[in-house]
């Protein structure tokens, strides 16, 4: 598939072929051993530690959806990285977040946007927001050799439906199956801590600004009780990913909007360290 450079400056015949509007099936067709499943791994004797990223959590709000992500990369017992990004854009109108193997879920990531970048010049138009988490889904089952060798890879997909005018949120397990989620998800190790934190609080018709401190609610209860995941570190200025998908396209909050929030977060910590008190009755 390379180029030539001392060829005539004619694109090889791989790029000439006709055939479907997805960048994957094209590789897998020239060149599959470019494909993130399709490499081999060498051999080793014990376990290999490579660096994992933890929870995402993700929340629908009345005008579109939020996702959000902590910074903390492990590796065991070992913390490996504490500013990775975990949440990307996937296109105009969608974005996904990566818990699992660190290395290959960002490549996977990068690989899902050239595909949906692919699909839109070839095609002329946007995949509707089912098609492109019907289009990770394969991607992410492609990947189940991997998973199978402790290499998982399991993402959380949101974006805003353009055709039905709403957020939604798409959540997935390592051999692609796919669930849509209804109200809030979240993915990872710490997924079931911030489960109960999202549970507890989401209700329907939020703001933007609600729906953000949610988020960061549900990832700061995750770093309580799960020590892969990272809360935020106001001592190194590291705070949580947090974006929003409307019907004005992705959009990542500045850690300048984000700092009020996690002030007012750790101030109630600090006076309630283990969360309200009920009145007793």
């Amino acid at each position: 598939m390379e180029a030539n450079p001392r060829s005539t400056g004619r694109l090889p015949a791989a790029f000439l072929t006709p055939g479907s509007s997805s960048f994957t099936d094209f590789l897998g067709s020239h060149a599959p051993e470019l494909l993130p499943g399709n490499r081999p791994l060498p051999p080793v004797k014990g376990a290999v530690e490579i660096p994992h990223g933890t929870t995402i959590v993700a929340v629908t709000y009345r005008d579109g959806v939020v996702l959000a992500g902590d910074r903390r990369a492990t590796m065991g017992n070992v913390i490996a990285q504490r500013d990775i990004e975990k949440v990307f854009p996937a296109d105009e109108y969608s974005a996904v977040g990566i818990a699992g193997t660190a290395g290959l879920a960002v490549e996977m990531v990068k690989l899902f946007q050239l595909e949906l970048e692919h699909f839109e010049k070839v095609e002329g138009a946007q995949l509707s927001l089912e098609g492109k988490a019907n289009r990770l889904s394969t991607m992410i089952r492609s990947n189940l050799g991997m998973a199978m060798q402790g290499l998982a890879v399991v993402p959380l997909f949101a974006g805003w439906d353009v055709d039905r005018q709403k957020g939604r949120i798409f959540s997935y397990d390592v051999t692609g199956g796919r669930s849509e989620e209804q109200g809030y998800a979240a993915t990872g190790s710490g997924s079931m801590f911030a489960r109960g934190s999202l549970k507890k609080l989401f209700r329907d018709g939020l703001s933007e600004d609600e729906a953000t401190t949610l988020v960061v609610q549900a990832l700061y209860d995750a770093a309580d009780d799960d020590s892969a995941t990272g809360g935020p570190d106001l001592a190194r200025r590291i705070y949580p990913i947090v974006t929003v998908v409307s019907d004005e396209g992705f959009r990542k909050l500045s850690e300048e909007r984000l700092l009020g929030t996690v002030r007012a977060i750790h101030e109630r910590r600090l006076e309630e360290p283990d969360g309200p008190r009920a009145a007793l009755l």
